[in-house]
């Protein structure tokens, strides 16, 4: 049925478990997977302490070795299961718009993502980024909570 599916990531134990059923759903499927992860653009203001400590370079530094762990943890699912793997890492203040480009760039038929189940006010001020997902785009996507 599905014979490519794209598994973002963000580090999360909740991203973890998606990552771990996404592999065993393509196993049986006997589909290949895709890695994905996107890092926060630099900012000089910013919410997060390591770009306020550090400089353009060293953030992104930083970032890519952050984003090859969590990559590194969809490969050696996949290699453990004995199914095909790429990786993809971006740079992006709108991951849900880079994970639905990668999708159509790279022939993906499914998306399997965590989601959070943020609901209320902490849900629209944080955003969530499945939801997004859901919202504009065509692949099929299967949400792991």
């Amino acid at each position: 049925m599905f014979k490519h599916i794209l598994l973002p990531t963000d580090g999360s134990d909740l991203s973890l478990r998606a990552i771990e059923r996404g592999v065993a759903l393509a196993k049986a499927m006997g589909a290949r997977v895709t890695g994905f992860h996107a890092t926060p653009s630099f900012h000089v203001f910013a919410y997060e302490a390591l770009q306020v400590e550090s400089t353009r370079e060293e953030y992104l530094r930083v970032s890519a070795e952050q984003a090859a762990n969590l990559l590194g943890a969809v490969e050696s699912a996949a290699r453990a299961a004995g199914v095909a793997f790429e990786s993809v890492s971006t740079v992006s203040d709108h991951p849900y718009e880079d994970i639905l480009r990668t999708a159509t760039e790279r022939g993906c038929d499914l998306i399997v993502m965590a989601s959070h189940g943020r609901r209320g006010v902490k849900g629209l001020l944080l955003g969530s980024e499945t939801q997004k997902v859901l919202t504009h785009g065509n692949v099929p996507v299967l949400v792991y909570r």
